[in-house]
């Protein structure tokens, strides 16, 4: 097993224990990965993190081994490479159908691997664009706009706000969010690019937040705040995950679609096919 540094805060820590992210750690932009590494799941200062570990990791969310594997195994292939030759390409079929199937989202350098020879990634690593981070982030900047991984606080405002009842937030409370920060963003970001499958991406999000952390139909606010605000899960504000079942793709993946079907609904609904200006 990879050692975690625990000895850099004031007090020892344990795995599970939470800790905020400290200067010279790196971090992701995805808030679920980071929480991760914040309560020592993963290691704290986000270097060398292997895919078990991040597959451990799911299972704290309540997440099936199955979706778990799909979240994880294909961001620790290697990032494809432009010079290629199409003789090497077609043999990668035949060798590792998985790789290729899920090459378009290989975020790891060619070779990279750990003191003990084991593939692994930085999680600064998972803001490579439009692989699984996107724009129009709920609570980041846009790619073009410099920072797509730093939590910005006015945004973190905004998602809190976006509550129609101040203790919860709805599917419909996160869509009507969205469609804001997309109109935002098309006049703040004359690069955006939203489109198929960042659509299906920023729809399995919502679909997560509200599985995971709620009950399918809303999440208590104080949850999200301390998801999103503080990059940790909300055990003090009661929660835990799931006891009897585990959260698996099909239930997954039927939820995003009827999420995204809201999300592009109507006249202020998004475009789901082709919103690239």
């Amino acid at each position: 097993m990879p050692a975690h540094d625990e000895t850099t805060h004031s007090i020892p820590l344990k795995r599970g224990d939470y800790a905020p992210v400290r200067p010279g750690d790196l971090r992701s932009p995805c808030p679920a990965i980071n929480a991760l590494a914040n309560h020592g799941y993963l290691p704290r200062d986000g270097r060398n993190v292997r895919a078990s570990e991040v597959l451990a990791g799911m299972n704290h969310y309540g997440l099936g081994s199955f979706l778990g594997s799909v979240f994880t195994h294909p961001i620790f292939l290697e990032k494809p490479q432009k010079d290629a030759n199409a003789k090497s390409s077609w043999w990668s079929v035949f060798a590792n159908p998985f790789a290729f199937a899920f090459a378009a989202f290989g975020m790891r350098e060619a070779g990279q691997k750990d003191a003990n020879g084991v593939a692994c990634l930085n999680l600064d690593q998972l803001a490579l664009h439009n692989v699984v981070e996107h724009d129009v982030s709920l609570t980041r900047l846009d790619y073009a706009q410099g920072d797509n991984i730093t939590p910005q606080p006015d945004l973190i405002e905004e998602l809190l706000a976006s509550s129609s009842n101040g203790t919860t937030m709805t599917i419909d409370d996160f869509v009507r969010l969205r469609r804001q920060r997309y109109e935002k963003q098309k006049a703040d970001n004359p690069k955006l690019d939203f489109q198929g499958m960042q659509v299906q991406i920023a729809c399995t999000e919502i679909a997560l937040i509200l599985k995971v952390f709620g009950n399918g139909k809303e999440v208590p606010t104080d949850y999200v705040k301390a998801f999103f605000q503080d990059g940790r899960m909300p055990r003090d504000e009661g929660w835990s995950k799931r006891r009897w079942w585990t959260l698996g793709l099909v239930e997954l993946n039927m939820f995003a679609s009827k999420i995204k079907g809201i999300l592009g609904r109507g006249e202020k609904g998004i475009p789901i096919v082709n919103v690239v200006h």
